[in-house]
């Protein structure tokens, strides 16, 4: 299972910094400057963890803490610039799991989001394993009929969903067109199998960078990157 993380930080360098460390650790992650924007993520497509700077314009991180914690036990980082003991008392205390002092070094933050998953494990997200299929950037909620890429929702006709779920839960394998059509058609359609490449046509258009892959001669396949 691949976490979804929030950072909500308003410093560029560091947004490029703590997003290239944990692609590479194999989160998913959607980067907000400010927390209101954060708040609509949290409505719209709640991550599993958040990485919460402090001084953030508008809304500070005190405040977005203390407005997730109000409603949920996710895990929250809050990091900071400020060293003093009564700021980190304070972040604890609203609810924070964890307090980072700016400069932090990206691998201590992977190795806290890592202890902090394995020693939380809301039951949360124990709930939502069964309900969702995640492949890389791709993440379907089977019960809601909800669609994510790249942290963004889209909205789906009821072959996108049937055709997107399908290579989900099959990452990496290939399929011909004619399975395509009886597994998302039904085997009772006597169309072409155009309808297919029309149907990935769609998606393709929809979500600009889907790995979705043309077996040329045969069919379509979803590809799922190889973790290093």
């Amino acid at each position: 299972m691949s976490y979804h993380i929030g950072l909500v930080e308003d410093d560029k360098n560091i947004q490029d910094i703590v997003v290239a460390y944990l692609k590479k650790e194999g989160y998913q992650i959607t980067v907000l400057d400010n927390a209101e924007d954060g708040w609509t993520l949290w409505e719209n497509n709640p991550p599993d963890m958040w990485v919460l700077d402090i001084m953030l314009p508008g809304m500070d991180g005190y405040e977005f803490c203390r407005k997730i914690r109000n409603e949920s036990d996710v895990p929250i980082i809050i990091i900071s610039a400020k060293d003093e003991e009564i700021d980190k008392i304070l972040g604890l205390e609203l609810g924070s799991d964890d307090y980072l002092t700016k400069p932090f070094s990206p691998r201590e933050l992977i190795a806290r989001i890592k202890r902090l998953f394995k020693r939380v494990q809301p039951k949360s997200l124990d709930k939502e394993a069964d309900d969702r299929v995640k492949v890389d950037q791709l993440l379907v909620y089977k019960n809601e009929r909800r669609v994510f890429f790249e942290g963004i929702e889209y909205e789906t006709t009821a072959k996108e969903y049937d055709m997107l779920l399908l290579l989900a839960e099959n990452p990496n394998r290939a399929f011909s067109r004619e399975e395509l059509l009886i597994k998302v058609w039904g085997d009772d359609y006597f169309g072409s199998d155009r309808a297919v490449d029309d149907l990935m046509k769609r998606i393709r258009k929809k979500m600009e960078n889907i790995p979705l892959e043309t077996v040329w001669g045969f069919g379509y396949r979803l590809r799922k990157d190889e973790e290093a």
